[in-house]
């Protein structure tokens, strides 16, 4: 099974790409670095909850939301 940062990148650049955001103008949102943004994308970061919730917020989702399918 693919790891879970890698399976929450993915969920949260399809997310981000349905929203046509780019990802500076997703990190503006969230309030977190652009490069932060695309190592989470990239499976890079073990994100903090603070920031996962950070993320969901700047989508417009719930934390339920953003974890269905992952």
């Amino acid at each position: 099974m693919e790891d879970i940062r890698v399976r929450f990148g993915k969920a949260v650049r399809h997310q981000r790409n349905r929203k046509g955001l780019s990802q500076e103008a997703f990190a503006d949102l969230c309030e977190l670095d652009r490069t932060y943004i695309g190592g989470i994308e990239r499976g890079e970061r073990n994100v903090a909850l603070v920031n996962i919730e950070k993320i969901a917020s700047a989508l417009g989702l719930r934390l339920s939301e953003l974890f269905r399918g992952i």
